[in-house]
């Protein structure tokens, strides 16, 4: 099994580009239950991930910021207290799970640093769920019975 197994398209994702407004960011955003979403630059680079929280700690410190003026201010301005990290397409099951233990997701990209989709950390666990309720084959469960 290999990470493209678990991807999420980069069309099926939420994400904003960095000279978007906090106002194109916003509303974007807007109905959307995530909290996190990916940046990128217009040529589809990955540069990190930003927070409902970025958002709000940046409009406490720009004092004064009205809605119009949300039009003005790039979102590029915010600072972003963590990013996810992003992991190549040819990333290996095992450091897959170990970087979607710290993440809600999995930023994937190409050999150019090309944004290419997500992993969501519940698609792994419901893959690891469906291992566990698979019945185990009647040799495979006398043989643990033996070990024990």
């Amino acid at each position: 099994m290999n990470l493209l197994f678990f991807l999420t398209p980069k069309q099926d994702v939420l994400f904003i580009y960095e000279d978007f407004t906090l106002r194109q960011t916003l509303e974007k955003w807007s109905n959307q239950r995530f909290a996190t979403i990916p940046v990128l630059r217009r040529d589809g680079q990955y540069l990190g991930t930003i927070t409902e929280g970025d958002i709000l700690w940046g409009i406490k410190n720009l004092h004064g910021l009205d809605l119009d003026a949300s039009e003005d201010v790039p979102i590029s301005s915010f600072p972003r207290r963590r990013d996810y990290k992003a992991v190549p397409v040819t990333t290996d099951m095992q450091a897959l799970v170990h970087a979607a233990i710290d993440q809600n997701f999995v930023p994937v990209v190409d050999d150019r640093n090309v944004f290419i989709g997500i992993v969501r950390r519940t698609s792994i666990l419901q893959q690891v769920a469906r291992q566990y309720e698979e019945p185990v084959p009647a040799e495979a469960s006398s043989r643990q019975h033996a070990a024990l």
